[in-house]
């Protein structure tokens, strides 16, 4: 596939982007930009969450992985919509009943500026990375297919993806971005439906059983009971699941933002539940697609297994002598998947600086509208330079590096908030910085001690360790009433 034909797949696509963006952009104020002004009814952000944490990652990657992991990924996204459920019957109920901008503000109510600043800054620190590193892989393909062959550097590639991302978020903010999520499922849907359909075809025009081929192919297999200490064990991948959601969804400005843009708690369930069931079967296909994909590199011997898992996808579908649709389908479905999510995190992270940092309620009008204009200029350049730095140092595939991350950063999030809402005891703000900084650092020590001494593979637990010391260590630094004193609730 020419490069021409890739910059006019981008182009369509981007003239499309942009409308949408300006459309539902139009008479925007500071309140449409954080929470569309709570209007939005419950189907559209449904729709809009069905593909919300699907990014380029995950659709580079997840097709990838079960060349080496197999369809065990499955078990986690089983953990998924349990977490789901937690989050619509637990955490919403708590987020609409304090009318909160961001859901970072509980812990601000709950302990303290000291707890709401670092359960802020943390975000900050998990969605900046694990954007740039999912919005790393789009970069990537765009250099390899349009980029490289006109000559052009990879940061000059990066700036100008950013940028574009820039533009669409600039003034419609979550109003803007889930009119576009709701563009980037039926995307994402087509083109991964198209793709298997076409793998199909050709297997079956060289005498191969599609349907035959995948359920005996070994990257097929979804459930690992053997090996306990394996990081695709089943218990490991369903429990972690269920926890990675309510942390990397239930508590993240980013995925919350939207879905907090439901008129009411009841409109956000319906939301939430109907999502998480579509997403189980986005995720079954992405893994059916990653079987095919091998299946059709072993039949094709023009062709070999890339170095890395993350170019399997966009090997076939730009030189695996597929028809043209094919490719001009990837093209269509990367960018789709990976602009939306990139420009979902660039506005979460406008609002979370501006209203948990920075303190929007002291602001006027005008001048909270100024302030984070320049704050989402500046979160764009932030990310531009992550992924150039993640290009020279990554050696991974990135869905285990966003979890790897997640892992460690979202670990105190997930305590602050689980300490908060199982126990009344209040606690010295002014350390909880510092116990939030030593859990992931002992998970670490930890992780790293298991691997030497026992050959044991942390994987996704790191969550549960994680929030686990740091409520361990909201305990000891808990400040505990003499017992005929008044509680905390009551004063």
């Amino acid at each position: 596939m020419t490069p021409l034909v890739v910059i006019l797949a981008i182009a369509a696509y981007f003239i499309m982007f942009f409308a949408v963006s300006h459309l539902s952009g139009r008479r925007s104020d500071n309140a449409a930009f954080f929470n569309a002004g709570r209007r939005v009814p419950w189907l559209i952000v449904a729709l809009a969450t069905i593909s919300a944490p699907i990014s380029g990652v995950t659709f580079i990657s997840v097709p990838g992985m079960v060349a080496d992991k197999g369809a065990s990924y499955m078990q986690m996204t089983f953990g998924f919509v349990i977490g789901y459920l937690v989050i619509a019957y637990i955490l919403v109920p708590l987020f609409y009943r304090r009318n909160l901008i961001s859901i970072y503000g509980y812990l601000g109510q709950r302990f303290g500026r000291g707890t709401y600043s670092t359960g802020a800054w943390f975000f900050f620190i998990s969605k900046m990375l694990g954007a740039a590193v999912r919005f790393f892989v789009v970069c990537v393909v765009l250099q390899a297919l349009v980029f490289k062959p006109m000559g052009i550097p990879f940061a000059a590639n990066v700036i100008v993806t950013v940028g574009l991302i820039w533009g669409c978020t600039f003034r419609g903010g979550v109003k803007s971005i889930i009119w576009t999520d709701v563009i980037k499922s039926i995307c994402l849907i087509a083109s991964v439906g198209l793709c298997i359909w076409y793998i199909s075809q050709s297997l079956t025009s060289t005498g191969i059983d599609p349907y035959t081929a995948v359920t005996n192919h070994p990257s097929s297999r979804i459930f690992f009971f053997d090996n306990p200490s394996e990081g695709t064990y089943f218990w490991k991948q369903f429990i972690a699941g269920i926890f990675m959601v309510v942390a990397m969804t239930g508590l993240d400005q980013d995925m919350m933002q939207r879905n907090l843009a439901c008129a009411d708690i009841t409109q956000c369930r319906k939301n939430m539940v109907s999502a998480s069931l579509m997403q189980l079967i986005i995720i079954g296909m992405f893994l059916l697609l990653g079987t095919m994909l091998l299946l059709y590199i072993e039949n094709t011997p023009t062709l070999h297994m890339p170095d890395k898992p993350d170019e399997i996808f966009s090997l076939v579908a730009t030189h695996g002598g597929l028809p043209v649709a094919v490719g001009i389908l990837f093209i269509i479905g990367l960018i789709s998947v990976s602009y939306s999510a990139a420009a979902s995190a660039l506005v979460s992270l406008t609002t979370s600086f501006t209203v948990d940092i920075l303190g929007w309620q002291k602001m006027e009008e005008h001048t909270l509208s100024r302030r984070r204009k320049a704050i989402h200029l500046a979160m764009a350049a932030i990310m531009a330079v992550i992924i150039v730095v993640f290009f020279h140092v990554s050696d991974d595939d990135a869905i285990s590096t966003v979890y790897v991350l997640a892992s460690y950063t979202y670990g105190p999030i997930l305590g602050l908030f689980a300490f908060g809402m199982l126990s009344k005891l209040p606690v010295a703000d002014r350390y909880v910085p510092a116990v939030c900084i030593a859990a992931p650092a002992i998970c670490w020590l930890v992780k790293e001690w298991l691997g030497r001494a026992y050959s044991y593979q942390m994987s996704f637990e790191l969550l549960l360790l994680n929030a686990a010391l740091t409520i361990a260590g909201l305990w000891i630094i808990a400040v505990r009433q003499p017992q005929n004193a008044p509680s905390a609730e009551t004063i």
